[in-house]
């Protein structure tokens, strides 16, 4: 895994190059001003995983794939389906954005707006992009932790059919398959991708508990369809169009569940247009996405537990885009400047109900937002990158946000660094639920709640070291971040409704080291240091832990071997009061830990011929049932082996 300092890519206005199915898009264009830049320059730290790391890695979902980058924390409670939050720079987990190909994706209908990280196989992502820090001047609510985008693959132009696929199987009754192809004929373009992944799954509940082994298995599958049409060099049509559905067992703590189980449906559409106005200097598209979420938790009385429910959630959101990109000309010291601008409206629609009669919570409500935003970018002296973003955000019913991003980067090729300073303001809306959400006759919403607001800045540098005759031997990263969070959402003290009570302050430093030896062995280790806590009580925020560690490596002891090690060490972390169990499954009314924990992950890719490879990918090799929430044990050890195809 690679940590360039660079911001998020797959903006509005930028689609990513054309390539095959098998080959990672190119790192050398990103964006974090909606105009192509190279990553280089770009003032923010930024982690992708391409296809080429998913693959060699055995990363089966999102979830998998991000437990590993700098700054981001995944706190789940099973496997796959399983709820699995992100805390990422010690945001909460409702202030992490997730997009597909740069469009919002979180799920309106969630009751405190965070994204589910467990839910989203990768057999149709292309790459995986994680900005760190306050981005809400490019893409608004929620986006005060940062940024995580999946960008789906792309069709080759000189290709008219290129297949590929996979299957696997092992441990656990585990499953998966799948099969996609892409190609160019002509003007147009096209993707089709179907996969699915099934399995028996563990136990999710913590061996320590009163427990019957019942397992949480999982049934997943999911679709993707792109239709592209270019008639003209910088004029194109395009159509995509995404469905899954997984289905999934869940535990109750503190004591197994086995009639407890979730359905999760999501469908993903958009239709985009874009050309090139000016001789090319003038880039504008419009862009129309839906999505519409449906999750279903079901719950039958057994032996082992009375509980019953039928909790339904469906959420909508429809938004329409107008962007545009325009480079602007060179003036004295001053060169490849690009001024990027836009409006944005979206609505988003909740019709929810949850919980037993007694105790029914039910949603039926509607938002609008409109937003505009603006960039500027120049280059001073050959060496110095600028860049500088605002955006107001309306939405229905409180207060409107301005929000603003001010960065640099400068070039030090005496020292073969790069050094780079950000600052900006982030914001995240109340959700539908905090604002219009009713418990029977014990709580009301309250639509009066105010956007959560943030300011954070950032510093960091990397170096490039020589070494026993290599250029790159070794390549020393450091970021230092700070943050400070206010009108937190929570309970106000009657438990009747909700109030912005609340402020965070955090900070913390993201120190990387990559180590290339030798031509056939890359190794990076990664530190994260994060302190958070309540500035008027000293308590740190529940599950951040002070400290997370990652080992990877890619080593190629022959010519058509890839070997994939990664260890992940999880610092002890808080956990609030009633959120804790003791042995005996009773809740413990106060404040305490979860314990660390260590995490051993290995791949191994055989490339048996040219468009055939053999795979075998190994979790949790020394079995750890360490909690990363407390009650809700890692998945046990597995072991899956396959083989997977691009012709």
């Amino acid at each position: 895994m690679r940590i360039p300092l660079a911001a998020l890519a797959g903006a509005l206005l930028a689609l990513p190059s054309p390539a095959p199915a098998q080959q990672a898009i190119p790192e050398t264009i990103v964006t974090a001003t909606r105009v192509p830049t190279p990553e280089e320059r770009v003032p923010a730290a930024i982690t992708v995983i391409t296809r080429r790391e998913i693959e060699e890695r055995g990363y089966q979902t999102l979830a998998e794939a991000l437990r590993e980058v700098p700054g981001l924390r995944l706190a789940a409670t099973g496997g796959p389906g399983a709820q699995a939050s992100a805390f990422l720079r010690g945001a909460g987990s409702r202030n992490v954005l997730v997009l597909l190909d740069g469009v919002p994706v979180n799920d309106p209908s969630e009751p405190n707006g965070a994204f589910n990280f467990g839910q989203d196989l990768l057999f149709d992502v292309e790459r995986i992009e994680v900005v760190r820090g306050p981005a809400s001047v490019l893409y608004g609510s929620a986006a005060i932790g940062g940024v995580v985008n999946l960008v789906t693959r792309r069709a080759p132009r000189d290709r008219a059919f290129a297949p590929y696929g996979e299957i696997a199987g092992g441990t656990q009754r585990t499953l998966r398959g799948g099969l996609g192809a892409t190609g160019t004929v002509g003007a147009v373009d096209y993707l089709l991708s179907a996969n699915s992944l099934s399995t028996r799954g563990f136990n999710a509940l913590a061996p320590r508990l009163p427990n019957i082994g019942e397992r949480d298995g999982f049934r997943g599958a999911a679709t993707t369809a792109r239709l592209g049409w270019t008639p003209a060099e910088g004029t194109r049509l395009e159509a995509l169009l995404r469905w899954r559905q997984n289905n999934f067992g869940l535990d109750d703590i503190p004591r197994d569940d086995p009639n407890y189980s979730g359905e999760d449906r999501r469908w993903y559409g958009q239709l985009r247009g874009e050309t090139r106005l000016l001789g090319g200097a003038w880039t504008t598209g419009l862009r129309l996405s839906a999505t519409e979420d449906r999750r279903r938790y079901v719950n039958l009385p057994d032996p082992f537990s009375p509980a019953t429910a039928d909790d339904l959630y469906r959420g909508s959101r429809i938004l329409l885009d107008w962007g545009n990109a325009l480079r602007l000309p060179a003036f004295g010291a001053l060169s490849d400047g690009a001024l990027a601008f836009g409006i944005t409206h979206g609505v988003e629609e909740v019709r929810s109900t949850s919980g037993a009669p007694f105790f029914r919570t039910t949603v039926d409500a509607a938002q609008h937002a409109t937003a505009g935003y603006l960039t500027l970018q120049y280059r001073a002296f050959g060496r110095l990158d600028l860049t500088a973003g605002l955006r107001h955000d309306a939405t229905t019913g409180f207060t409107d946000e301005t929000t603003w991003r001010l960065g640099a980067v400068l070039a030090l090729p005496e020292l073969h660094s790069r050094l780079h300073v950000a600052a900006g303001t982030a914001f995240a809306a109340p959700s539908l639920f905090q604002r219009f959400g009713v418990i029977g006759s014990i709580f009301r919403g309250n639509p009066d709640l105010r956007p959560e607001r943030s300011f954070g800045w950032e510093a960091g540098m990397e170096t490039d070291l020589t070494a026993f005759g290599q250029r790159r031997f070794a390549t020393l990263g450091w970021t230092f971040f700070h943050s400070r969070v206010r009108d937190l959402i929570n309970f106000a003290p009657q438990f009747d409704t909700l109030v912005n009570v609340d402020r965070a302050t955090i900070h913390g430093a993201e120190l990387g080291l990559t180590l290339r030896p030798a031509p056939w062995i890359e190794a990076t280790a990664a530190w994260t240091i994060t302190q958070a806590f309540d500035p008027r009580t000293g308590t740190r925020l529940p599950r951040r832990p002070e400290h997370v560690v990652s080992l990877t490596a890619a080593m190629r002891p022959a010519p058509r071997l890839v070997i994939a090690p990664t260890l992940l060490f999880t610092g002890r972390s808080p956990e609030g009061p009633f959120a804790r169990y003791d042995d005996t499954g009773a809740v413990i009314a106060a404040a305490g830990t979860n314990p660390a924990g260590v995490v051993v992950n290995l791949a191994a890719t055989w490339q048996a011929r040219e468009q055939v490879a053999l795979f075998l990918e190994a979790r949790n090799l020394t079995d750890s049932r360490w909690e990363p929430v407390n009650g809700f044990a890692t998945p046990g050890r597995s072991v899956l082996v396959g083989t997977r195809f691009a012709l």
